[in-house]
């Protein structure tokens, strides 16, 4: 059996310890009494709504597959078993990074060359990320005040930054040609060659702005339902809070759950819920407990993906031997 890797192992000790902390700050017991009250049939149209935020996203995967030639793209049912699969091995995962890697290995095992297969995910996150920048930036024209929060302005100056590199690297033949030239420079073969075959597979992209497009679109409201989402396990909470707060907060706490410094963004998470809707007047206990009901819906959505991963197991196992 393979060994958990150190950077697995801090990042699940980091978890551990700033979820721990941030409960025991807060007050086991009154988190508790907040989760027991809770109202179950806004809970219920949240955990529909995942369900829903899921199959767009692995829609929009899909659409980024166009690219390649049909006999290369894998049956509709194999691109969707792959996506849930690595939805729910994500899980356990750093961040959002562990799923990518995952699915795009998952793709060359149905014989999709790595470049594209890599270039796939990547533009997946790519324009995740920047969904979640331009809601943020709606958002704030809803909470001016955080404007003087240079720590907002730095992430978003930061996340702004990523974005633009890889719409340069996409669109302009000079960045093109200066990325080119810098993998060529780097000491390892393996590396260079790789690099370079997976900035030819992003380039591709250009010529299909359409499907960038709709996949952007698909993006925004996979954001805008996870914002609702938010706002129905609030309303379960019976917390005091507009919808417009959860427009404002909700996806600067999605920019700080795709940092790879724990798993499935445990801690991070909560941190950032309870500074974030502390500014509100919500009470440190339900902004904990609505912490913990976003991460634990997540993990609900990621299930039809342990389905499919538990009933693959079992076909495998008793499936015949070649003596059988």
């Amino acid at each position: 059996m393979k060994r958990p890797s150190t950077g697995g192992v801090l990042r699940g000790l980091v978890a551990i310890l700033l979820t721990g902390y941030i409960v025991w700050r807060s007050g086991p017991v009154a988190i508790l009494r907040a989760a027991a009250g809770v109202d179950a049939l806004p809970i219920l149209g949240a955990v529909v709504l995942v369900l829903a935020d899921r199959a767009l996203m692995a829609l929009r995967w899909i659409v980024l597959l166009r690219p390649l030639s049909p006999a290369l793209r894998p049956p509709l049912r194999v691109l969707l078993r792959i996506f849930f699969l690595s939805t729910f091995v994500g899980t356990f995962l750093p961040a959002s990074v562990g799923g990518d890697a995952v699915r795009a290995y998952a793709l060359t095992r149905e014989q999709v060359p790595g470049a594209p297969a890599l270039a796939s995910v990547f533009m997946d996150r790519v324009l995740g990320v920047l969904s979640l920048l331009l809601v943020a930036l709606v958002g704030l024209c809803l909470a001016r005040d955080l404007l003087a929060d240079m720590l907002v302005l730095g992430a978003l100056a930061l996340t702004a930054a990523v974005c633009l590199v890889s719409a340069l690297l996409v669109f302009s033949q000079a960045a093109g040609e200066f990325g080119r030239r810098l993998f060529e420079r780097l000491p390892w073969a393996v590396v260079r060659r790789v690099g370079q075959r997976l900035l030819s597979a992003v380039r591709q992209y250009a010529a299909h702005r359409r499907d960038l497009a709709i996949v952007l679109a698909g993006s925004i409201g996979v954001q805008l339902l996870r914002i609702v989402q938010a706002y129905l396990l609030g309303r379960g909470l019976r917390i005091d809070a507009g919808l417009e707060v959860y427009v404002a907060f909700i996806p600067l706490i999605l920019l700080v759950m795709l940092l790879p410094v724990t798993i499935n963004g445990l801690g991070t998470s909560q941190a950032a819920f309870v500074w974030l809707f502390g500014r509100t007047g919500v009470p440190t206990s339900l902004a904990v407990a609505l912490s913990i009901l976003f991460v634990a819906l997540g993990v609900v959505g990621n299930l039809p993906g342990g389905i499919l991963y538990a009933t693959g197991r079992a076909k495998t196992e008793s499936a015949p031997g070649p003596g059988g």
